[in-house]
């Protein structure tokens, strides 16, 4: 089988290594195109390929049509709002994504951004500490769970609430479990934002929902741009004075934001699978769920079944 690795952001050196290993060591053939800058080069490169890798790299029902082998592509990552899922299932293709390989780095970062954060932005003045603050975890899946292990470590009190996950298995996690999201906001000093961008979220963390938040209030996305409602947030951070916004996702309002010094932060890039392990994590992991999707027809990660 022919496996295509397409990436306008490649993986390190060491991820595609790895990725190699594991394709050729199970008999198939590995076809990068890295780094490339028109639609008509993936459009070239996919005519022939059996399985797809990709990073945020956008595959549209253009891109299917011209695959006419294809039978899994696998986002190296967790989310996969880049790919066209409904389409991909209409044409019989899998779509996989590699939950969990990325948890880690996306959590460090949350604490990266809330250091800094309650540092006032390491301006010299005087800031305040995490221990005691309560921590609010919308959504506890593999990211959640790992910000959740690490506000132990920081000696905070941490609470989540997940529309999908029990009570009894945050409860077991060693955090609090609230009723919904509005309990969340309104009991939290900080509310860390973990939900995919899907219609039921998108837009949903508007002033009604972040207006709920006590002074000081922190929030932080490392999830979704498309989950914040910009032009509300923009409007309730200019009533309230008091609190922050933190994201390694620039807005598309990035310009009127940045109005608010002292209280706002972006990284110039979507920053939370930026580290090595992350990368050669999810890369590998990749590699081997098309192997076993060939060997045996596992579906395991399947996202559009």
């Amino acid at each position: 089988m022919k496996i295509l690795v397409a990436t306008e952001k490649p993986f390190a050196p060491v991820a595609i290594e790895g990725i190699r290993k594991e394709v050729e060591g199970a008999g198939h053939q590995l076809v990068l195109l890295e780094k490339y800058t028109e639609k008509e080069q993936l459009l070239v490169a996919v005519k022939d390929a059996d399985a797809l890798i990709v990073r945020s790299d956008k595959i549209t029902p253009e891109v299917f049509d011209a695959a006419e082998n294809l039978k899994i592509v696998v986002r190296a990552g967790a989310g996969y709002d880049s790919i066209d899922t409904e389409y991909a299932k209409q044409k019989g293709v899998v779509v996989e994504n590699t939950p969990g390989q990325n948890a880690n780095a996306v959590a460090e970062l949350v604490f990266g951004l809330l250091v800094f954060a309650v540092r006032s932005f390491y301006n010299g003045k005087a800031g305040s500490e995490l221990m005691g603050k309560k921590l609010g975890i919308l959504a506890f899946g593999n990211v959640g769970r790992n910000v959740a292990r690490i506000a132990k470590g920081f000696g905070m009190d941490i609470y989540a609430y997940d529309a999908y996950c029990p009570a009894q298995v945050i409860e077991q996690a060693g955090v609090h479990a609230v009723a919904n999201q509005d309990e969340l906001f309104k009991t939290c000093d900080v509310v860390s934002l973990h939900i995919p961008a899907t219609p039921e979220t998108k837009q949903s963390i508007n002033a009604a929902v972040v207006g709920q938040m006590k002074k000081g209030g922190i929030l932080v996305n490392t999830a979704r741009k498309e989950v914040i409602n910009e032009p509300e947030l923009i409007q309730l951070m200019k009533e309230r004075s008091d609190l922050k916004f933190v994201t390694d996702i620039k807005p598309d309002a990035d310009e009127e934001f940045k109005a608010f010094e002292g209280r706002y932060f972006s990284t110039p890039k979507k920053m939370g699978a930026q580290t090595a392990e992350a990368n050669i994590n999810a890369g590998i992991a990749a590699a081997k769920q098309i192997n076993a999707f060939f060997l045996n027809g596992d579906t395991k990660f399947q996202v559009n079944k």
